[in-house]
């Protein structure tokens, strides 16, 4: 069984349609990622995944179960992780009070228990607090649990909202553009990263990227949106190598005509990582043998 199966979404806003007729899955312990230009319906994929918008028409299907209309908490109790575009996390507080504050759902106890001050709310907010400690230890954030979110850098941030998705112990991560603001070097990491985290906590993954070389080196399986519409699916090397793929990127409609556009430059950067060369045949997604999860 699939961790998660999208059918035939579509999602209209007026006249626009803005993802037609979507259809992709997640099997266990996969990273999958999800590529397209500027503009491709990703992240309105994701949106209604994970519950912020209502498709028009499809089904989204979380283990078997129909969650399309299940709204962003209650899928986020159920085990779907999720990251942002945009850093959405508490610039004023420190790197572990966001920690903290991520596992609200996991903390088992409520306001008025909270204001006695309890000895069984100690214990757990101990136990809270080493569970943040053993996700900046597993993203190398260690140096900045006690500093001010103001004060890091865009990238760091990034990763840091990772850790606070991991902190709610999802089954599901999906992750919107993880490597957003980093350089060459910091998105290698972040590959290693991402790697390491399948092995040691076996969760599934499912990620928009513009970074080809991190979806090449991290992913099992890619689909490739463009104009809301499924362009190409199948391998990394099947993906990248794939013509129209590369002609997506670059604002053109055939191999032929991408001398004669001016795409964005962000899409230009990710247009000159692929191959403009006839596609091998897709292969069969493999089997995935389950990690051994590490104790946390």
């Amino acid at each position: 069984m699939s961790v998660l199966e999208v059918r035939d979404i579509t999602i209209r806003f007026g006249g626009l349609t803005a993802v037609d007729g979507l259809s992709l899955q997640v099997n266990e312990w996969e990273i999958v990622g999800l590529m397209g230009p500027n503009g491709a319906g990703k992240t309105t994929a994701f949106n209604c995944i994970t519950g912020f918008y209502k498709p028009n028409a499809g089904r989204v299907l979380y283990r078997g179960e129909d969650v399309t209309r299940v709204p962003p908490h209650r899928k986020a109790a159920m085990g779907m992780g999720r990251t942002f575009q945009n850093v959405g996390m508490v610039k004023s507080e420190t790197v572990l009070e966001n920690l903290l504050t991520a596992q609200h759902t996991k903390a088992g106890y409520g306001p008025f228990l909270a204001l006695t001050g309890a000895s069984a709310v100690r214990h757990r907010e101990k136990e809270l607090a080493a569970h943040a400690d053993a996700i900046l230890e597993l993203l190398g954030l260690t140096e900045f649990r006690d500093r001010r979110l103001g004060s890091l850098s865009y990238g760091t941030l990034k990763l840091l909202e990772l850790g606070c998705a991991l902190a709610s112990d999802p089954d599901l991560l999906l992750l919107d553009e993880p490597s957003s603001g980093m350089g060459p070097e910091e998105s290698h990491e972040l590959g290693d990263r991402l790697l390491a985290l399948r092995q040691a906590l076996g969760v599934t993954m499912l990620l928009i990227e513009h970074h080809v070389p991190l979806v090449t080196a991290v992913c099992d399986y890619v689909y490739v949106l463009n104009f809301g519409k499924l362009l190409a699916e199948g391998d990394p090397d099947h993906v990248r190598n794939h013509p129209e793929v590369v002609a997506a990127y670059l604002g053109g409609e055939a191999p032929e005509a991408l001398e004669q556009t001016e795409p964005p430059a962000e899409d230009v950067a990710a247009a000159e990582q692929l191959v403009d060369e006839p596609p091998p045949p897709p292969k069969r997604r493999p089997a995935r043998r389950a990690p051994k999860k590490e104790a946390s």
